[in-house]
């Protein structure tokens, strides 16, 4: 007697109408931030995050200016890694 193989299923016609994720993605469902209370947090955030007290912002202008980096490039790495260059 012969044994059947497994054959692989044939995807679905929705399965086949949306295009797969991009390359990295986890597969997990898509964050639209204008609609969604986790945009709402990350826009607040990212507000607060920016403002700083006039000395420090007056301090972070004249390190970035001798580094020879704008004000917001300097600020975005301090955001962004929490170190001092």
């Amino acid at each position: 007697m012969r044994q059947r193989r497994n054959r692989p299923r044939l995807e679905t016609d929705a399965a086949l109408a949306s295009p797969p994720p991009p390359l990295g993605h986890n597969g997990g469902p898509p964050l639209d931030p204008n609609e969604s209370w986790r945009g709402y947090c990350w826009r607040k955030a990212s507000k607060r995050a920016w403002k700083a007290p006039r000395e420090i912002a007056l301090r972070r202008l004249a390190r970035a200016e001798e580094l020879g980096m704008s004000y917001r490039d300097y600020t975005l790495e301090i955001l962004e890694r929490g170190r001092y260059l």
